[in-house]
C-alpha cells in the first residue's frame, strides 16, 4: 500500500490553466526528490497525448515512458484548487495529483486511487478541505466515520431456511455483530413483514434502533413460498444510519427492473455477491447476456492512463452498453465508458480482458473494440 505523506499535499493552490497547473505539480516532485527536473516535459507530453482527467474534479498527471529515467523514486504530489482549474472538454479539477512511478508501479498505485476517488462525496471534501491530514486520510480511503459494514461477513448464503423469520433471524444476527442495530430495530424487524421487491427479492428496515449503517443478506438452500404464494429466494436487511446504503440498494433496483435477479441468486460465492451490489451499474453488468471475447493485453505497461482513454474513447463510439472485466484481477466487470473504472482494474501485461456487449450495434462495436486492443491502444505491441 503506497504511503502518502502530508508534505506531499498542498492546499489551496490557484492556477490559470492546466499548463500552469502541472508545472506547479511538477515542480513540487523535483523539490521532493521524486524527479529529475526533465519530467516535467514528459507530463506535458502525456497531457497532449491523452487528458489525465479521471472524473469527480480529478486529474492524474503524468509522464511518459520516455521519461520515466527522469523518476528517482516513486512518489505523488498532491494539489488542490479550491477555485478550479479548465481540464478541457468542460471539466473542472479541483484535486491534481501528480504522480511519479518506476516501472510499473504506477498500476497498483492508480488502482488504489481510483477506488477512492470514485466517490464522489470524498472527491467533493477532499476539494474544499483546509486541513492537509483531513486530505490525505481521505485520499488513503481512511474513513473518519464508521465505514458501510457489508461484506461476505454479514451474508448467509444457502442456508437450511423455510421462512422468513428464520432468515430475518439470521439477518439480525450479522447486523448484530457490526454494532449497527439496537434493540428497538430487532423488535421492529420481528415484528413487521418483510415487503417482496419481486422475483423473490424481499427487504426489510427498521425507522428505529440503527446505530450504524449494514447490510445483511441471506438466502435459503431451495426457494421457498409464503402463505400467499409469493416466492422467497433473498431476504436483504438494512440498517441505515446515513445514506451509504442506497448505492447498494440503487444497484439491486436495476437488476431487478431489468430482470437480472435469476442471474444474482446463481451466485453462491458471498464475496462475488457483494462486489457486484456494490459495483456500479450492476443491473447491466450481466456476462450471461449480449456477445463477449477475451483478449489478452499485450501493452509493456498495461492498461494505464493513455490506452486506457483510447479503449473509453472507441467503446463511447457506440450505443452499445459495453462492460470491461479483468479476468486476472477482480473478475468484477465495470462502466466501459468510465475512465476511471476502466483505469482502477489494474491491468497489467498479460491480463485477460473480457469485453461485453450488449445493444442495436454490439457486432460492430465488439469488432471494432477488439482490433482496437489487437493493435495496442495508439502504443506499438509486439
Amino acid at each position: 500500500m503506497f504511503n502518502l505523506l502530508t508534505q506531499d499535499i498542498h492546499l489551496a493552490a490557484t492556477a490559470q490553466n492546466k499548463e500552469s497547473a502541472i508545472k506547479q505539480v511538477a515542480a513540487a516532485l523535483t523539490e521532493a526528490g521524486y524527479v529529475k527536473d526533465g519530467y516535467v516535459q514528459g507530463m506535458l507530453n502525456r497531457e497532449n497525448q491523452a487528458p489525465t482527467y479521471l472524473g469527480n474534479g480529478i486529474a492524474i498527471p503524468h509522464g511518459t515512458t520516455d521519461t520515466r529515467d527522469q523518476v528517482l523514486k516513486t512518489g505523488v504530489a498532491v494539489f488542490q484548487f479550491p477555485a478550479g482549474v479548465n481540464w478541457g472538454d468542460d471539466q473542472t479539477a479541483y484535486i491534481v495529483i501528480g504522480i511519479a512511478a518506476q516501472s510499473n508501479e504506477h498500476l497498483s498505485l492508480l488502482r488504489q486511487l481510483t477506488k477512492v476517488l470514485s466517490d464522489e462525496a470524498i472527491a467533493a471534501e477532499m476539494a474544499k478541505t483546509d486541513s492537509a491530514e483531513t486530505l490525505r486520510s481521505l485520499l488513503m480511503g481512511e474513513k473518519t466515520s464508521q465505514a458501510l459494514a457489508f461484506s461476505p461477513q454479514t451474508l448467509s448464503l444457502g442456508m437450511d431456511a423455510h421462512s422468513l423469520n428464520v432468515l430475518q433471524a439470521m439477518n439480525i444476527a450479522r447486523l448484530q455483530q457490526t454494532g449497527a442495530i439496537a434493540n428497538e430495530f430487532i423488535t421492529h424487524a420481528l415484528t413487521h413483514q418483510p415487503l417482496h421487491l419481486g422475483q423473490g427479492i424481499w427487504l426489510s428496515d427498521s425507522p428505529v434502533g440503527n446505530l450504524g449503517s449494514a447490510i445483511a443478506i441471506a438466502t435459503p438452500q431451495e426457494i421457498f413460498s409464503t402463505q400467499d404464494e409469493h416466492a422467497v429466494a433473498m431476504l436483504v436487511t438494512v440498517a441505515m444510519a446515513d445514506n451509504q446504503p442506497e448505492a447498494v440498494l440503487n444497484n439491486l433496483s436495476q437488476i431487478l427492473l431489468q430482470q437480472h435477479a435469476a442471474n444474482m441468486l446463481k451466485i453462491t460465492d458471498a464475496e462475488t455477491l457483494v462486489n457486484l451490489l456494490n459495483n456500479e451499474n450492476s443491473g447491466a453488468q450481466q456476462p450471461e447476456s449480449g456477445l463477449s471475447e477475451e483478449f489478452v493485453i499485450r501493452n509493456a505497461h498495461g492498461l494505464h492512463t493513455r490506452p486506457s482513454t483510447m479503449l473509453v474513447s472507441t467503446i463511447k463510439k457506440f450505443d452499445s452498453a459495453v462492460t470491461v472485466t479483468n479476468l486476472d484481477g477482480s473478475g468484477v466487470p465495470v462502466n466501459g465508458r468510465s475512465l476511471m473504472k476502466v483505469v482502477s482494474l489494474g491491468v497489467k501485461k498479460g491480463h485477460r480482458l473480457r469485453i461485453n456487449v450488449e445493444g442495436p450495434d454490439a457486432q460492430v462495436a465488439l469488432e471494432t473494440i477488439g482490433n482496437a486492443i489487437r493493435e495496442g491502444l495508439g502504443e506499438e505491441v509486439a
